[in-house]
């Protein structure tokens, strides 16, 4: 194991009806006037924005609105929120929803004390100070609500890449299982599918003796195997939504991830899928990630990826032929994706193979290699994409 920081630091307030404390929470956080960012129509129409606005408002404290974050958060409205919150003298920034509203406050949130543009945080500088946010979650996927990272699109290059500051770890988070229970079963199958990502971008490492975090790792694939296949059966079971939300939280808080070395690839070769296609970030992962095992595990002794099919998906390991244990574990894991009626394909997320030279051009990778459990040069970007597209 690796040595390490670690710090987190967020308050979580868990539970029914939680929602309706949410200005107490903002007061005791230090709020006085706050800008509510949320996405769509959905949040007015349940009466969810005006509960959180009651709580608000029932402190002494006074809200603004910034609604329209869409999936695959825009950089265009990060800058009018900025503007905005200038502006009205916003000193909170309140998110309501998943990951695109979260990564929107977030990134206003370092923007406002900022004297440049905001998107120098995105690439590689490090903010400072932000202003104070918290969140109401609405969506079990993104673990954003926990973790020190924003994503955002820049919509004039079509740049899809991440900020990680200390600073805008949220200051509180409250999540209330029953909010999650309007989603459509494809939002919902799209949040497993991104928490079980981050599992996995953790678990592939080539870091020895983690085996307490590997076993953590391991622990939350099943159970979201488990919980998955309970949810999609009845959406309305409180203790499905309950476990899949607290496991989106922990194991993006990097609390399993200290002390190794982590694979993040599979991930920046969705981003920049999404980016163009403006596919469902967890239905991109569920065609890149897949693709990705694949050509690992031929470019790697697949120890790892054997390990992930005996231990989470009851393979028989093959000592004299790993690989095939572990092409055996990748298959498994394309079932259960399918099981939840996920996409494996560029075709049914819209993507066209024709694209594939523009998505490895737009990773940057030039003559290099990137770092993870396999490094990847830019035949291996086309190797990936083109199993993805079905052209292997």
């Amino acid at each position: 194991m690796n040595n390490f920081d670690f710090y987190s630091p967020t308050y979580f307030v868990f539970g029914r009806d939680r929602e309706n404390e949410a200005g107490r929470y903002v007061k005791k956080f230090g709020g006085s006037r706050v800008m509510v960012v949320y996405g769509g129509q959905s949040a007015k129409k349940s009466g969810l924005l005006d509960r959180v606005k009651d709580s608000i408002t029932a402190e002494g404290l006074s809200a603004i609105e910034l609604g329209g974050v869409k999936p695959n958060p825009r950089s265009g409205l990060v800058y009018e929120g900025i503007e905005l919150a200038r502006k009205e003298k916003v000193d909170f920034l309140l998110a309501i929803g998943g990951g695109s509203v979260i990564d929107t406050a977030k990134t206003i949130a370092m923007g406002v004390p900022y004297d440049g543009d905001f998107w120098d945080f995105f690439s590689g500088k490090t903010p400072e100070t932000a202003l104070p946010v918290g969140v109401v979650l609405t969506i079990a996927a993104s673990g954003s609500e926990g973790s020190p990272n924003a994503i955002v699109t820049n919509e004039k290059t079509l740049e899809k890449t991440a900020a990680e500051a200390d600073c805008i770890r949220p200051k509180f988070s409250i999540m209330d299982p029953v909010l999650t229970e309007s989603l459509p079963p494809f939002q919902t199958a799209c949040g497993i599918t991104d928490i079980i990502s981050h599992a996995f971008e953790r678990y592939f490492t080539p870091t020895k003796d983690v085996e307490t975090t590997d076993r953590m790792l391991e622990g939350i694939v099943l159970a979201m195997m488990h919980e998955g296949r309970r949810v999609m059966k009845d959406p309305h079971d409180y203790e499905a939504r309950a476990n899949i939300m607290w496991a989106g939280m922990v194991v993006h808080n990097d609390v399993m991830g200290v002390g190794r070395k982590q694979d993040w690839n599979s991930h920046h070769l969705e981003h920049v899928l999404s980016a163009v296609f403006d596919c469902a970030h967890g239905a991109g992962l569920s065609v890149i990630m897949p693709a990705w095992m694949s050509y690992c595990v031929e470019h790697s002794d697949a120890l790892r990826f054997a390990q992930m099919a005996t231990r989470i998906f009851g393979c028989q390991m093959d000592f004299d032929d790993p690989k095939r244990t572990a092409r055996e574990g990748v298959e498994a894991f394309k079932n259960f994706l399918r099981e939840l009626n996920m996409p494996l394909t560029f075709a049914e997320v819209g993507a066209d193979p024709a694209s594939i030279p523009r998505l490895v051009e737009m990773n940057n990778i030039g003559d290099g290699v990137t770092g993870g459990y396999v490094g990847l040069d830019r035949a291996a970007h086309f190797e990936i994409y083109e199993t993805a597209a079905g052209l292997r």
